[in-house]
């Protein structure tokens, strides 16, 4: 997991092309303009999405992870508190879907509040529970998912804990 503001998002470039490219896009022009939607960058190994919506309490909101996709979540307008914790550490809900490329989880980890101009990495091994309102007070967002395919990771990345 990276947590970072966008001003230093290329110091994780290093790591691998779609993400540097994933990176890239999110301090352009075209990502402060985009409508709420999907653009594909290189087809389903790299797309965006647009998001609107308000934040919700967290009792209603839940833990998730992906295996095919990493997430770099950023938020453009608002705040928005994502949580976040090793996906070794939780619980199985609902079995992986692979053509939504989810699986739902329980139990506890830590809170990021991200502000607008901040942004945060999740990767396979990394679950979350995005779209929480911070001190409970909804309010709107506005939001930026790149979703790089996990294959550019080289080896498997997903780890043991994403077999179970």
């Amino acid at each position: 997991m990276i947590h970072d503001h966008i001003s230093n998002a290329l110091n994780y470039a290093f790591r691998n092309l779609l993400l540097k490219k994933g990176l890239n896009f999110l301090g352009s022009t075209e990502a402060a303009s985009m409508a709420v939607g999907r653009i594909d960058l290189e087809g389903d190994r790299l797309f965006v999405m647009m998001q609107e919506y308000p934040t919700r309490p967290e009792k209603e909101c839940f833990w998730e992870a992906h295996r095919k996709y990493v997430d770099i979540q950023y938020i453009v307008a608002g705040v928005e508190d994502i949580g976040y914790a090793p996906l070794a550490g939780l619980e199985i809900v609902e079995p992986y879907d692979a053509a939504r490329d989810f699986v739902k989880l329980a139990g506890h980890g830590s809170v990021l509040r991200i502000p607008a101009g901040m942004f945060a990495v999740f990767f396979p091994q990394d679950a979350h529970r995005p779209c929480m309102a911070p001190n409970g007070l909804v309010a709107p967002v506005r939001k930026i998912v790149v979703k790089a395919a996990v294959d550019f990771l080289g080896n498997d990345a997903r780890g043991a804990a994403h077999r179970r």
